[in-house]
């Protein structure tokens, strides 16, 4: 396979990625993930680009301790493991935690030395603090979204500012507006003002820091391309 026939291929498969509503990552064979897409990063209210780097070992919480080790050192040597691992994960710093299963394969039917890994999340259950307000929670991602939409900028400029394609955007936007029971953008954004998600005293809109989750002290904007419309 050529260069250009890789580069294609590769994009094809990022692109699938990113409309796959499955939570996903490909990792190293020692569970550093080097793709995510935007249903694996929006389980810790993020961009896929900044789950990159990191360790499976360090999102997930096995119910049975080591279980993750000895699941990815059994696919090293050419063995697959038949059951899932069972994990828990924070969504977040809000202290929400969801439960589920985690299927990691090798890519491919080779057994390398050094296998690159598929990780599949299948969420199972969530719980949620009693005293939090989860049709009004937003990720610190998706309250830059919703604050670029109410500036007017199209899905792709939302994307370009932050870091997520134009399928990416488009994802965050769906699940809010099946969360929040809405027809379509435009009842979103009022929605979002409605529920404080947005804050009522800023222009360019700008999300209220204390509906996003993870969300930093500083009530900076989110940066809007020039020229942006929707």
């Amino acid at each position: 396979m050529g260069s250009e026939e890789f580069i294609s291929w590769r994009n094809h498969f990022l692109l699938l990625l990113d409309r796959i509503p499955t939570p996903i990552a490909v990792c190293r064979a020692d569970g550093e993930v080097t793709v995510a897409n935007p249903a694996m990063a929006a389980e810790w209210g993020t961009a896929p680009v900044r789950l990159r780097g990191r360790n499976l070992h360090e999102l997930f919480r096995p119910r049975a301790p080591g279980r993750l080790d000895r699941h990815i050192e059994a696919l090293r040597l050419g063995r697959r493991p038949r059951h899932p691992i069972e994990v828990r994960w924070l969504v977040g710093t809000d202290g929400v935690e969801r439960e589920g299963e985690l299927l990691v394969d090798p890519v491919g039917d080779a057994f390398p030395a050094s296998p690159m890994l598929l990780a599949v999340l299948r969420v199972r259950s969530e719980t949620v603090p009693r005293q939090a307000e989860p049709m009004a929670e937003v990720s610190v991602v998706e309250g830059h979204i919703l604050a670029l939409a109410a500036a007017g900028a199209t899905t792709a400029a939302i994307g370009k500012a932050v870091g997520l394609t134009v399928d990416g955007v488009n994802y965050h936007l769906t699940r809010l507006t099946r969360r929040w029971r809405v027809p379509n953008r435009t009842a979103l954004v009022a929605k979002a003002y409605v529920l404080g998600v947005l804050s009522t005293r800023e222009w360019p809109p700008a999300p209220a820091p204390q509906r996003a989750r993870g969300a930093c002290r500083s009530t900076q904007s989110p940066h809007m391309p020039p020229g942006s419309t929707r």
